[in-house]
Parts: structure tokens; sequence; C-alpha cells
């Protein structure tokens, strides 16, 4: 069964003076992610610019905790912290679980 899991960044004190150096290793890194079909959709929040969220598919956590561990952001500590949830999608064309009203009891 397909699952959803949200990878959560929150961002050092210095991201943004020290994210142009490594953003292009990290989006090479992402984008082979995505070209595998484990990354859906990812990037920072906007102002501020204090930290991302990004969207994984797979079987279990490891997929996005896996990416976190290899991720250029993380490995040269733009990265404060992180944490992994798993998301029930219910609706939408891409949910995992879909969920239609007629499927809720009353």
């Amino acid at each position: 069964m397909v699952k959803h899991f949200l990878l959560f960044y929150e961002a050092g004190p210095d991201y943004l003076e020290r994210r142009p150096e490594f953003r292009a290793e990290h989006l090479t890194y992402a984008w082979e992610a995505a070209d595998r079909g484990e990354l859906l959709a990812g990037g920072p929040y906007t102002d501020p610019v204090d930290g991302a969220v990004l969207l994984f598919v797979g079987d279990d956590r490891s997929v996005a905790e896996e990416f976190a561990s290899g991720d250029p952001y993380v490995a040269n500590g733009l990265v404060a912290r992180w944490h992994v949830r798993e998301w029930n999608t219910v609706v939408g064309e891409f949910a995992a679980s879909p969920l239609y009203p007629a499927d809720v009891q009353a």
C-alpha cells in the first residue's frame, strides 16, 4: 500500500546566508529522488524562509528518513532539526487512502 510522508526541516540560524553554497547540490539530490518517484513535491516556507516541507511516497517512513540523512543541507548543518510524519491523504487525485462521502457512516 502506498503511503505519504512529510519531511519537515527547521532551518539553522545561518540558513539563508549559507544556502547558495549548497543549493545546486541539494537540488540535484532532490530531483534525483523525484525522478525515482520518491519525492512528489518539496520546497521552503516563505515569509519567513525558516524551514521546508517535502512530500514523499513509499512503503514506510524510511524513504523520507534516508533522504534527510543524505541531504547536503542536513549534512552541512543548514538544517537545525528535521522530523518525519506519516500523512493519511484521503482527498484528491493522489490520495493514498481515498475516502468519499458515501464511505462515511452517519
